[in-house]
């Protein structure tokens, strides 16, 4: 095995291992951070160096932690180890596992239990306000890029959205944000855990919902039966119209975050530009739809 990078282990490991770690490999899967597994003794744990990008992300990692702390407590996350108190780093048990696999009738309803799991965990001090949210992005934003004229063409476009979508909501939930599959592992017992909990805030349970649809790349019965588990009655029509608005939305926080991310420099080896691209002409054609 190569010789550790004395970088990647945190020197303050005593604070959370009894027995000094050492690195098996790099975790793939993360845009944001950097993940690896460690070997502790006979633990297996996973260590994530937080992004230095946390602040243009709009990333609150208190909020996060918190969060953790009580999903923890339910069994719905890996457990959690340590939090680093100036937010550099992050330490959790290794669920072995793979990654949750594409969505069908019983992955749904997996699914659904899941995000109902975490809509009923106790309130935390955060709120996923998405017009402030977008704002931040915007002003990391280089609006010279040549795609910048696109971002602002959709952006008061988005607004109707946004106020449609508040309109619909039914009270604040504490939620993930981003159950997309990288963040989702399926345990070899059969479980469902959710991973990487940085979004994590109140908010409108369908958003989450709408996290799920887009990241899944749900087809339109496949919508409608994640709708149906997770609200245990028929899907109405309102129901239809807060997801489509929550869809839009989500969209444009996902483009406005590549944007930000391209900006900055913070994805080398991967072609940003393509990303936004097709992000662009997701949003635009999830528009013109109709729920």
């Amino acid at each position: 095995m190569p010789a550790e990078p004395t970088d990647i282990i945190p020197a303050d490991w005593q604070r959370w291992s009894s027995v000094q770690p050492t690195l098996l490999r790099p975790l793939a899967g993360g845009l944001t951070n950097s993940s690896y597994l460690l070997s502790a003794g006979e633990r297996r744990l996973v260590l994530r160096r937080n992004s230095p990008n946390s602040a243009a992300l709009d990333l609150d990692r208190v909020a996060e932690i918190r969060a953790l702390q009580e999903a923890d407590s339910a069994g719905l996350c890996a457990p959690l180890v340590h939090a680093d108190p100036a937010h550099k780093y992050l330490v959790t048990e290794y669920l072995e596992g793979q990654p949750f696999p594409r969505a069908d009738n019983a992955t749904l309803l997996q699914l659904a239990e899941l995000a109902r799991g975490i809509h009923a965990l106790p309130a935390i001090d955060a709120k996923l306000d998405i017009r402030s949210k977008a704002e931040r992005y915007w002003q990391a934003i280089d609006t010279d890029a040549e795609f910048s004229s696109s971002l602002s063409g959709i952006r008061k476009s988005t607004e109707v959205h946004i106020d449609r979508a508040a309109s619909l909501c039914c009270g604040p939930k504490l939620c993930h944000n981003d159950l997309n599959a990288t963040n989702l592992i399926a345990t070899n017992s059969g479980g469902l855990y959710a991973v990487d909990w940085e979004y994590a805030a109140m908010g409108d349970a369908f958003y989450e919902l709408a996290v799920i649809v887009e990241e899944h790349q749900l087809s339109e019965p496949a919508r409608q039966q994640l709708l149906g588990h997770y609200l245990g009655r028929e899907v109405g029509y309102d129901d239809r119209q807060r997801l489509h608005h929550w869809r839009v939305v989500y969209r444009y926080l996902t483009v406005l975050w590549y944007a930000v991310q391209h900006y900055r420099g913070a994805m080398p080896g991967q072609d940003s530009l393509a990303a936004i691209r097709r992000q662009l002409d997701t949003i635009s054609t999830l528009m013109q739809s109709t729920p």
